[in-house]
């Protein structure tokens, strides 16, 4: 990347700063001087479902998103398009469970299982993991960011990521603990809003290239792909793979369709909206902007495939995050072009964007977890009366100093794994979702008999195999890419755990419910079904 090049490059990326800055002001200017959980957690519950849905879509799509699905799709075709495909298939889950999340929850995943059971364990036990979820989920956005830009700029050096990862960590923490939800959603609003209208222009000047033929464009990227006909055929991804291969596939892919539900930045935003209609209609609409961007992806990646070409893709890097930018240069005119160059920065700056929308919103919820479950439930009884007597600011102050805390940890973490493969990052991240937060949550909703003991079980069940079976996995050890590469101490062959995880976090709520002495409490899953169902007493 010439001077120049870099140049509007880093001004593009201050803008983004800017930008980020500017509204967390402007959001905390426009709250109240005491700020409440409400406020702080869910906004005042005062955005449209539109808005929501914007939000929505610019918390949960990433940079790793947006560069690396079109980079599947241009080096591996019709394979790439199944992850397309999944991406989307995700949220059919989260369309089940959204009113009845929104009817009987508060602020977080706790408040909708406390509903039906002893409030105390389950508290503990779903505070520790979703901080869990999202201190993993911070770790792969951040150490992904960090490659990511770092290859945009051109640069092989280790100090780009170093300063990309510091410079995004102190926004989301500032983001977070001057701004609140309201910040936070505005932040994901306008991320969201760059996202799908730089992903749309792009896609139009490919159709343009092609007279808006979409024969002649898949023609023409299966010619150039270097696989031919193969390319919009299954295969080329996993179809030569190993036994093992496919079934990590299979388990990754699980992963990623059941966990959406699970995450706790994702449940947070059905509260800042008035109702369950509104809840149900904020994902109606993330689901039409999500199957935008994966249409796009499409376009986006068999163009790149047809105009870049697989050699120059794979020379670029052997992963295909680099097909967009590259995509961005030809459509301009080139790379030593104005227009290209200008492209490819703005490519750039949405990439950058995405990650500080999205680490923002997982930040807030991990803060929320620490001060709402964890927190507040111990000052409930007596491990903090007088953090108790200073009430609900009490709270806020803590899930402040809990933000900085999350975004301290998740930094020095990312920097440490940051030759990390950030898809198995990701992976790891939505399988202790589904293993731990999914299970209990689908028991508390539909399950009539289940009880505490099954509660609790079932979020350390999925959280601990999860986790064992990771640290027993190629990841950390064994293999060359591994966090400890010079050890081995691998015991299970998967490199994502959920193929078994999953299954174990609803054995252990089945098992702990079959187990309970009591039996469930009637009464409470009677309210908490009026409740979920038609909204009465919901806040």
């Amino acid at each position: 990347m010439s001077a120049g090049h870099l140049t509007l490059t880093l001004l593009l990326f201050g803008a983004v700063v800017v930008v980020t800055l500017a509204v967390t002001n402007a959001a905390a200017r426009r709250r109240h001087r005491r700020c409440s959980p409400e406020e702080f957690y869910a906004g005042g519950r005062l955005f449209t479902p539109l808005e929501n849905g914007f939000a929505i879509v610019g918390g949960h799509i990433s940079a790793t998103a947006f560069l690396g699905m079109a980079g599947l799709i241009a080096l591996y075709g019709y394979d790439g398009m199944l992850w397309a495909v999944g991406f989307l298939v995700a949220w059919v889950l989260v369309l089940l469970v959204v009113e009845q999340v929104r009817n009987c929850g508060r602020f977080t995943l706790a408040d909708v299982v406390a509903a039906r059971v002893r409030e105390r364990p389950v508290r503990v036990a779903l505070g520790c993991s979703s901080v869990t979820v999202s201190v993993l989920y911070l770790v792969a956005q951040l150490a992904g960011a960090g490659s990511l830009v770092a290859l945009l700029l051109g640069s092989h050096g280790g100090a780009a990521r170093t300063w990309t990862v510091l410079v995004v960590g102190a926004l989301m923490v500032f983001s977070v603990v001057f701004g609140g939800m309201r910040a936070v959603t505005w932040i994901q609003i306008v991320k969201a809003v760059l996202l799908l209208g730089g992903g749309l222009v792009l896609s139009v000047l490919v159709l343009l290239r092609f007279d808006g033929d979409l024969t002649a464009l898949l023609t023409s990227a299966a010619e150039h792909s270097g696989h031919g006909d193969d390319f919009l055929a299954p295969g080329l991804l996993h179809g030569d793979a190993d036994r093992a291969s496919r079934l990590d596939f299979l388990s990754l892919g699980l992963a990623l369709v059941l966990g959406t539900a699970g995450l706790p930045h994702l449940l947070a935003r059905f509260a800042t909206v008035p109702t369950a209609g509104a809840a149900r209609r904020s994902v109606m609409w993330a689901i039409g902007l999500v199957g935008s961007f994966c249409l796009m992806s499409l376009i986006l990646g068999t163009g790149a495939a047809a105009l870049v070409g697989a050699d120059t893709l794979r020379g670029s890097g052997p992963a295909g995050n680099t097909a967009v930018p590259l995509l961005s240069a030809e459509l301009g005119g080139g790379a030593d072009s104005v227009s290209g160059a200008a492209l490819v920065a703005v490519v750039a700056a949405v990439a950058f964007a995405a990650t500080v929308a999205v680490v923002a919103g997982v930040t807030l919820a991990a803060s929320a977890s620490v001060a709402h479950d964890l927190y507040a439930s111990l000052a409930r009884h007596g491990r903090g009366r007088a953090a108790a007597r200073s009430g609900r600011r009490g709270e806020v102050a803590v899930a402040r100093v809990a933000a900085v805390g999350v975004g301290a940890v998740a930094v020095g973490a990312s920097l440490l794994a940051r030759e990390l493969n950030v898809v198995l990052l990701v992976g790891l991240t939505f399988a202790v979702s589904a293993s731990a937060n999914l299970p209990v949550l689908l028991y508390a909703l539909f399950w009539r008999r289940f009880t505490t003991r099954g509660a609790v079980w079932s979020v350390y069940g999925g959280l601990l195999s999860a986790v064992t079976l990771v640290a027993l996995s190629p990841v950390v050890s064994g293999s060359p890419n591994a966090l400890f590469p010079g050890r081995d101490f691998v015991c299970f062959p998967l490199e994502n755990p959920g193929l078994v995880s999953i299954p174990l976090g609803f054995l252990a709520g089945w098992l702990g419910t079959l187990l309970s002495r009591g039996s469930a409490d009637a009464a409470r899953h009677a309210e908490t079904e009026v409740r979920s169902l038609t909204g009465a007493g919901a806040v």
